[in-house]
């Protein structure tokens, strides 16, 4: 199987694109309608019309595929959610932090107060890695 373009050319979905994303990760193959009125629920009103041409675009781009099988059309990502979520935090890292994970984790403990939950739940990960 060839690889898809999303995974060939690394492209980096846009705000919008990334939306309709977490939407098809959380619910599965679905339908323009189905996404759309969630993004209307969870986001902000968002035209059908707009939905549905963004998410046609999604698939020339070769970040959706679309079942043309039946008369509503099922749209579902191509690439997995983790794999997409790493590239994107790889590219953020790369950027914000010149690829450094230290400085990352450095600022990211340093903006906010951690529950000591939080604190055992990152030592858990720490000892894993350790392995």
């Amino acid at each position: 199987m060839k690889p898809s373009l999303f995974a060939a050319k690394q492209i980096e979905p846009t705000r919008s694109e990334l939306e309709i994303l977490q939407v098809l990760w959380k619910h599965g193959p679905s339908t323009v309608r189905f996404v759309n009125d969630l993004l209307n629920e969870q986001k902000r009103e968002v035209q059908y019309t707009s939905t549905l041409k963004l998410m046609q675009i999604m698939v020339e781009k070769g970040m959706l595929k679309r079942d043309e099988s039946s008369m509503k059309h099922i749209y579902e990502p191509i690439e997995e959610e983790q794999k997409t979520k790493g590239f994107l935090l790889q590219r953020f890292v790369d950027s914000m932090y010149d690829g450094s994970v230290n400085n990352l984790v450095q600022q990211l403990l340093g903006n906010k107060k951690i529950s000591k939950d939080e604190i055992n739940a990152i030592r858990d990960i720490l000892k894993e890695i350790d392995k």
